[in-house]
């Protein structure tokens, strides 16, 4: 059987980017450097198998053209999660979620990350 094991992110700051994820639910595990020279750290969701990388090298500008890639979590609760986010000063969008999410269908936001990949959330 095939396994997805882990997504690579390039960062402009391992720690702005490691402390943003954490907000998100993201634990720290490994890191390490690579032999190319890249700082690397293993985050994961606890109960998921797939790891997101965070990969920072001095000699790669990291940036992320607007809506190229975005990660997805799902989670029960949205309403709660996006209030522990805007909570902790990370921006919900679109504007006016909360509302949107009172008129019924599928309850879906944003939060884009310190480098500017974007992050769906989906409650489910």
């Amino acid at each position: 059987m095939i396994r997805f094991l882990h997504t690579r992110l390039r960062v402009r700051d391992l720690e702005r980017a490691i402390a943003f994820y954490q907000v998100l639910g993201y634990v720290e595990g490994e890191r390490k450097d690579s032999p190319q020279g890249n700082r690397l750290a293993f985050l994961e969701l606890p109960g998921n198998e797939v790891y997101l990388e965070l990969c920072y090298s001095p000699e790669y500008p990291a940036t992320c053209p607007e809506d190229l890639m975005h990660t997805c979590l799902g989670v029960p609760d949205i309403m709660a999660y996006c209030g522990r986010l805007e909570a902790a000063g990370i921006e919900i969008w679109p504007a006016g979620w909360r509302e949107k999410f009172t008129s019924g269908g599928r309850k879906m936001a944003f939060v884009t990350d310190p480098d500017g990949y974007e992050v769906e959330l989906l409650e489910c």
